[in-house]
């Protein structure tokens, strides 16, 4: 039972590393991201992200939700950064690239979210009252 009470913690931590991760890579173009094809859905929506600059805001968003999430007491404002982050990339692999919602990465991250929104939803639970 002891080992239960260290799950939020473990869990908050690798759902907090890979968003950190993720947005460092970004930023810092540590690995190169080969462009969709020309044409595709996922070119079209690609090329209306870059060249504005959203991109780089939800990248930003993304690495000071992990950093949130990661620290127990401020968890919860981290899940609420996250989660539109979490529901637009499930609903970019679901709708522009037609991949379904059975891509590996996102079957953990989504297990992750929801394990700590269940483990915090006594506190979550006076957003709905």
């Amino acid at each position: 039972m002891k080992a239960l009470k260290y799950a939020p913690l473990v869990a908050g931590g690798l759902l907090g590393f890979v968003f950190v991760a993720s947005g460092i890579v970004y930023f810092l173009k540590l690995v190169a991201m080969p462009p969709p094809p020309a044409g595709s859905p996922a070119a079209m929506f690609m090329g209306a992200l870059m060249p504005t600059g959203y991109m780089d805001f939800i990248k930003v968003i993304e690495i000071l939700g992990g950093l949130l999430v990661a620290v127990p007491k401020t968890r919860n404002f981290g899940l609420l950064c996250l989660g539109p982050i979490i529901v637009n990339i499930a609903a970019f692999h679901a709708f522009v690239e037609k991949a379904g919602l059975f891509d590996p990465p996102l079957i953990v991250i989504g297990l992750l979210a929801l394990y700590l929104l269940w483990n915090e939803r006594r506190r979550f639970a006076g957003l709905l009252n």
